[in-house]
C-alpha cells in the first residue's frame, strides 16, 4: 500500500530511537521537523553525530528546542502544516530518576502536556508517543500484556510514562485526537545511548575493567533491536487509531472504546537471560568480561517479557533480529565510531 507522504514532527530527533526513525521517514520522502534540546544527560557528541546523518537530507529541518519551552514549541506547529507527531523526547533512565526526580516531571510530564495541547490546537491527525515496559512495575505475570494492571510503578521514570498514557487517553476522549502509546522493551543497537548497559559493558570489557551485573545476573530482558523498534513505530504511525477499534473489540473500560486511543507493546517476544546477553557480547568482542555481581538495584525489575500479539495481529509486526546478530552489529558500529 502506498502511504501518503506527510509533514511530521519527531521530538527527540537527535536521540537513539528518534534519529533512527527520522532516517526511515526521510528515506521514504516524508518531510521531518526534528525537535531536540541536546541536553547533557550523556555525551552530546553522539547526539551531534546522529544529527549529521539527518541534516544531509533536504526534507529535514532541525529545531533545538526543549519541550518545556511552550512558546517555541507552539511556533513550530504554527509555522508548518503538521500532519502527525512522534514524541520520543523524554528524560530516560530508571536509576537516574531516583536522584533527579524533578527532571522527569518537567521533561516527561510538563513537556508532554505541551505536545498534547499543540496536537489539540492544530488538529493533528495522529500522535504516536514513547511509553516503556517499566510501566508494568511490580507485575510478575509473564508475558506482560497491554491488558495487565499497570498501577504499581517502581520508579519515577515509569510513573511519568504511565502519566503520559493517562494524559493521552484524556485528550483522545475529550478532543478526539488519535493517540498511540508504544511500550518499548529494552532497545539496543548501533547509535545507542552511552548510559545503557550494552554501551557500558562494551567499553569496560575493551578497557579491561570489570562490569557491574546487578541482581547477581538473574535478570531476563526482552531485548529489542533498533530496526525492529522503528518498524513497529512506522506501522502504527501510518494508521491512526479510531474509536471502537481497540485490539480485542471488548475493552473492559467503556470510555476507552469511545476514544481513538491505543497502547501496544513493542518487544522481541523472546526474553534473554542477562548472562546469555553478556556471553553474546563476549563472543562478538572476542574477549571475556570481568564481572562484579551486585544486588538488585532500587527501581529495577527482575524480568521483562513482551506479549506482542496485538501488534502482530493488527500490523503483522515481525521482529527479525537475533541477539547474536544485533550485538554483532553494535560491536562493529562501536569500533568504527570510536576508531578502535
Amino acid at each position: 500500500m502506498n502511504i501518503k507522504k506527510n509533514k511530521i514532527i519527531v521530538t527527540g530527533s537527535a536521540g537513539f530511537i528518534g534519529s533512527a526513525l527520522c532516517m526511515k521517514l526521510l528515506d521514504r520522502g516524508d518531510i521531518v521537523l526534528g525537535v531536540d534540546n541536546h541536553n547533557n544527560y550523556y555525551d552530546p557528541k553522539i547526539k551531534d553525530a546522529r544529527l549529521k546523518r539527518l541534516t544531509k537530507y533536504s526534507n529535514y529541518k532541525h529545531y533545538k528546542v526543549d519541550l518545556t519551552d511552550q512558546e517555541s514549541l507552539r511556533s513550530i506547529f504554527n509555522d508548518h502544516k503538521i500532519n502527525k507527531v512522534v514524541n520520543l523526547a523524554a528524560q530516560a533512565g530508571v536509576r537516574y530518576s531516583i536522584e533527579n526526580p524533578m527532571t522527569y516531571i518537567n521533561s516527561n510530564i510538563v513537556g508532554f502536556a505541551h505536545i498534547l495541547e499543540n496536537c489539540r490546537r492544530y488538529k493533528i491527525q495522529h500522535l504516536v508517543y514513547a511509553s516503556t515496559s517499566s510501566v508494568y512495575g511490580a507485575n510478575t505475570k509473564m508475558p506482560f500484556s497491554e491488558h495487565d494492571s499497570t498501577n504499581h510503578q517502581l520508579s519515577l521514570y515509569a510513573a511519568s510514562k504511565k502519566s503520559n498514557e493517562l494524559m493521552a487517553h484524556t485528550y483522545s476522549y475529550l478532543y478526539k485526537i488519535p493517540t498511540t502509546g508504544l511500550r518499548f522493551f529494552t532497545v539496543y543497537g548501533p547509535w545507542g545511548r552511552p548510559d545503557m548497559a550494552l554501551f557500558k559493558f562494551t567499553k569496560s570489557i575493551l578497557d579491561n575493567k570489570s562490569i557491574d551485573v546487578f541482581n547477581h545476573g538473574n535478570h531476563t530482558r526482552d531485548f529489542t533491536y533498533i530496526d525492529d523498534i522503528v518498524e513497529g513505530v512506522l506501522n502504527t504511525l501510518d494508521y491512526p487509531a479510531t474509536a471502537n477499534n481497540d485490539w480485542n473489540g471488548n475493552h473492559p473500560d467503556p470510555a476507552t472504546s469511545k476514544a481513538p486511543w491505543r497502547i501496544y507493546n513493542i518487544g522481541n517476544n523472546k526474553p534473554v537471560k542477562l548472562m546469555d546477553y553478556i556471553n553474546a557480547l563476549e563472543k562478538a568482542l572476542g574477549k571475556k568480561a570481568k564481572i562484579d555481581f551486585l544486588p538488585l538495584q532500587p527501581g529495577d525489575v527482575p524480568d521483562t517479557n513482551a506479549n506482542v500479539h496485538n501488534l502482530i495481529s493488527k500490523f503483522n509486526y515481525t521482529p527479525k533480529t537475533s541477539i547474536d546478530q544485533g550485538i554483532s552489529n553494535f560491536v562493529k558500529w562501536y569500533k568504527n565510531y570510536y576508531q578502535i
